[in-house]
Order: structure tokens, then sequence, then C-alpha cells
């Protein structure tokens, strides 16, 4: 084999076997399609940190916090789509790693964690900063494996190109989900030149690498045949697909294919793309408290896809109904919650076909009469509020911010509010949100990872949720971006208002809704954070019409808790 120019292969760094060995991972991520790495600060990880800063096809964006680091990783995946790789060094930074993994996994992201180690002597016997990190996310991972200590051995290079690849794709295939590589290494952990890999300059080049590729991802092709039945419907469950108007598209021609109206969380793209004659639900938990009208809209079969809404209502409304529900998943778990007479169909929105063309019914009709009124009662009741009434913040946004504007819902109130009131649109928002384990845990940092790199973003919080994550505002120096913070300041956990625990104080006010003292105002100026006091709605669609270009800005609205939990309560009941 000639040998290589010494500029034919300058990724590759032949300083030590460490360096060799992490510029090699490197590449193979690089080849498998991964261009994102997000890096917290260690001794353990130094060989990969400097490879993956070394190379020009990676981001390696670096993250004091490893909680906030995971779910900024967290956010990024779900934006693109792509594998997203996490570094840490040894010992308990690793199992800061967890509340995000968990999501990840239930949520079907792409994450592969490295984490650092000390290799296998210096194990139980009180060397610093070591605990077991085999198999230390357990189930919450589809693949672990503990990589060879680093070698500058041909046979050991390949064996660590294949395993890298081979995880790489694991965290699409067979479910998009966590992956865990446990990495040990020796001393010196610095790139000081030694001779330990220098002879391998002459074997490894482009060729070594040529074959490695972004695992493919194909819709699975599925026929189903529907029941034969006029009274039918789709649920279009959470989903946050690569493509928002494709996916919509496909359910669209679903719907026009079956004749069946759409029940479309707020969740999902269905809501926020116009589709031309299908009926788009969005006001279903409203129309169901309604018993008449939950009675007369009963049906007999149900197309879920994804899985089912937040909404409790719509939930108890279909396990009343004894439907027969066909779920379609793009994963292989178990989705169906409400243990329901359900087929499940793995595969694509898009991939199913449907055997014949069926005109809309007149049960589709009764939906879009109920849609309609529900949607002009609902309107005028938040046109005529005037005090800062937290569902107002969720229909405001939903009319005034910029067309395709990303925005991550947090968990709790502010996911109900938007799936209760975010009206049907064509406005095209690209909506992101942590429903796998639905946490509040990591929600600002999930969100900067989702606003990073792209369009202006807005994030619609509770406080709460914010204060959970307040290392997220570390990453504001690296934000490339912008992103938009809408807090709903209720002081205290607005979801358990709407318990029956709330009618037990004490020990609720204290115990439950938990209130906190923070002074938004001063806790923005500590970590150099823009910090607007939203006065009243006119100001608000002012500063969400237009969003800023770069930067990080807080929008503190400040609410009364327990009169908008009354007030939110009598607006669905249709009582105001």
């Amino acid at each position: 084999m000639p040998v290589p120019s010494p500029a034919a292969l300058p990724r590759l760094d032949f300083r030590n076997t460490n360096t060799l060995w992490c510029s090699v991972l490197v590449e193979t991520l690089v080849h498998c399609g991964v261009d994102t790495a997000v890096v917290s600060p260690g001794s353990r990880s130094t060989p990969l940190t400097m490879a993956l800063v070394r190379h020009p096809g990676i981001e390696a964006i670096p993250v004091l916090d490893e909680r906030s680091a995971a779910f900024f990783a967290l956010g990024r995946a779900k934006r693109s789509g792509r594998t997203v790789v996490l570094v840490c060094t040894s010992g308990t930074a690793a199992a800061n790693y967890l509340p995000a993994l968990v999501e990840a996994r239930e949520s079907g992201v792409p994450l592969l964690v490295i984490t650092a180690d000390r290799p296998p002597e210096l194990r139980d016997c009180a060397s610093g900063q070591t605990i077991d990190q085999l198999k230390l996310f357990g189930g919450q991972v589809g693949f672990f494996h503990e990589l060879a200590v680093p070698d500058a051995r041909l046979e050991l290079l390949r064996y660590l190109r294949q395993t890298v690849a081979h995880a790489c794709d694991r965290t699409h295939r067979p479910q998009v989900g966590p992956v865990h590589l446990n990495a040990p290494f020796r001393d010196p952990l610095m790139p000081v030149a030694d001779s330990s890999a220098l002879a391998l300059q002459v074997v490894l080049d482009e060729t070594f690498f040529s074959h490695l590729a972004p695992a493919p991802v194909e819709p699975v092709a599925e026929f189903w045949t529907p029941p034969a039945t006029a009274r039918g419907l789709i649920v279009a469950g959470p989903v946050s697909p690569a493509d928002p108007a494709a996916y919509a598209g496909a359910v669209g021609r679903l719907a026009r294919t079956l004749g069946w109206p759409v029940l479309a969380d707020a969740l999902s793209p269905v809501r926020h793309h116009a589709a031309e004659g299908v009926c788009v639900v969005a006001h279903y938990d409203a129309l169901l408290r309604d018993n008449w009208q939950a009675r007369v809209l009963r049906p007999e079969a149900v197309l879920c896809l994804e899985g089912w809404p937040t909404s409790k209502v719509l939930r108890r409304w279909m396990e009343q109904s004894g439907a027969e529900v066909t779920l379609v998943t793009g994963t292989g778990a178990n989705r169906d919650g409400l243990h329901a007479r359900t087929r499940q169909i793995m595969a694509a929105a898009g991939a199913l076909t449907i055997a014949d063309v069926r005109p809309e019914t007149e049960y589709a009709q009764q939906w879009c009469n109920a849609e309609a009124e529900g949607t002009a009662r609902i309107a005028s009741a938040l046109t005529s509020e005037t005090e800062l009434f937290e569902p107002k913040a969720a229909w405001l946004l939903a009319q005034h911010l910029p067309a395709g504007t990303p925005v991550f819902v947090a968990n709790s109130m502010p996911v109900r509010d938007v799936e209760y009131f975010w009206p049907q649109n064509d406005r095209q928002p690209q909506v992101f949100f942590n429903r796998g384990a639905n946490g509040i845990d990591g929600t600002l940092s999930s969100a900067l990872g989702v606003a990073h790199g792209g369009d202006p973003a807005v994030l619609l919080t509770g406080d709460l949720s914010l204060l959970h994550d307040t290392n997220g505002f570390l990453l504001r120096p690296r934000l490339r971006g912008s992103l938009t913070v809408v807090l709903i300041n209720n002081r205290g956990g607005g979801i358990f208002e709407h318990l029956p625990v709330a009618e037990f104080d004490p020990p609720f006010e204290e115990y439950f809704a938990t209130p906190q003292e923070a002074d938004f105002a001063k806790l923005c100026a500590a970590y150099g954070v823009e910090y607007v006091a939203v006065n009243d709605w006119a100001q608000f669609t002012e500063l969400v019409k237009t969003l800023p270009p770069s930067g990080l800005r807080v929008l503190e609205i400040r609410t009364d808790r327990k009169r908008d939990a009354a007030r939110r309560k009598a607006l669905l009941d249709g009582r105001s």
C-alpha cells in the first residue's frame, strides 16, 4: 500500500495511542452522519473532547451542567432528527444524564452517550471520581457496550470503527432512542507526542471509513382495511416529524379517503397545516365535556396516529365508547395506555394504504358543526378577556407568532392550555415537546437545543418548570439563534389546582403547589438574559409578532393561579 502524503488524512491524530483512538472514533461518527456533540468538562474525557473539538465536521458545544447538556442534546436531536453525541467524564457526571435518557427512550430521540471511565485496573480500589458505569442506564438505552482500552493496533481500530458505527445505527434501529458507550482511558490523557501510533500512518487512509454511511430511514408500507362503519374518526396524537407539512398532508389524504374527521392534538402538525376537504377538530376537550355532545359524537372505529392526546376528557370518552381502535405508530413500543380493543400497526402515517375511497359522512359533518360552535364560543370569551388570564397566552401565540415559528411547549399547564385553546390554523408552527415521560426537568435546555442554529424560537413554560432548569441559562453565550421564553408565573404548580388534592389545604399549598420566591428579573440579570414584564395583552402581542434574530429573552406574565384555574374550568365547561 502506498504511503499517503502527510495531508492525506489530517483529521487523524497520530501523536499517541489515545489521540489516534479518539480521532478514529470521531471520524467514524462523522461518516455515520453525526455533526453535533454536547460536551461537559472533565479530566478523564480529555482525549475524546479534544478529538471532537479538532474535527471540522463536528460542532462541539460545551455545557457545564450534565443534566442541562443532556436535555440540550435532546432538543437538538428532536429538531434535526439526527443522532447527537453526549460526552462526559467519569463518576457521577454520567448519572445526571438519566432524566434526559428516560425522555429520549420514551419519545424516540436518537442520542449517543459516551461516558469516559478509568481503566479496569483503577476501578473498585477507591480511585477518585470512579463509580460502576457498566450498564449505568439499564433498560433506558437500547444498546450498551464498553469499549476496549485504547490500543494502537489495526485490528483494534477496526473493532472500534465497527462498534461505533453499530452504536450510531442502534440510535435509529430497530427503534429510535438512546444508546450508551462506556469509554475507558489510560494516561496520558493529554495529547503528548510519543511513537506508539506512528506506524499506522501508512495504513489508515480514507478507504478505512469509505464504507460507512448514516442509517437509512425507510418507511414500512402497510395495507389497512378499515371497519365498515360510517362512524369512524382519526385521532392525530403528539408527534414531531422531520417534515411536518408532509406528515400533515399524509394524514389529510387518509382523512379524505376515509371520509372521517380528524381530532388533532396541538402537538401534531395536523392542527397547524390546512387540509382541504378535511374536518379538523381542535376543541374536542371542550366539546366532549357536554354529555349530550359526547353521546351524539360517539365513534364505532378510531384510527389513532402515534398515541393519545393529553386530554383526560378525550381519553375517558374513548374508553367508554368501546370503539375498535387501530393504532399506527412509527415505533414498536406499546402506545395504547387505554388498553382498548386495539390492533397496532408499525408504520409511518404516510405509508398506510387504504383499500377504497369513501364520501364524507354525516358523522364528519356533525363534528364540523360542533367544532365551529366551540371555536366561536372560546374565541369570543378570550377576545373579551382583558386580565392576564393564562390560557389567553397560548391563544394569542397561535395568532401572532411569525409563520413557521419553532415552539417548545412545557409540560403541566402550558401543554394543556395549548391543547385546549390553540385553534386549528395554517400558520405551520413547528411544535416540540417532552411528552415521553412528561416531566418538567430540562425544559429550558431542551428548548435551547431546538432553537440552536435554527429560526427564532419560542418556549411556553410555567414558573416551576423554568426554575427547575435555570442552569440552562448558562447556555446563553453559546446559543446560535434566538429563544423567547414566554413565562406564565402563577407562583406554583397550576396543574395541581385541577386535581382533587387541591381541596385539602393544608398541606396542598406548601407541598403540592410549592410556590417559590424567585425574582425572575434579578435571575435573568444574573445570567445576562433580557427580561420584560408583560403588563397587558397589547404589549404581549407586539412582543411576539416579531422575534429577535439572536439572543435569549424572558417575557414574564404574572397571573393568579386559583382564579385562572376556576375560570379555565368554567370556560371549558361552557359556563363563560
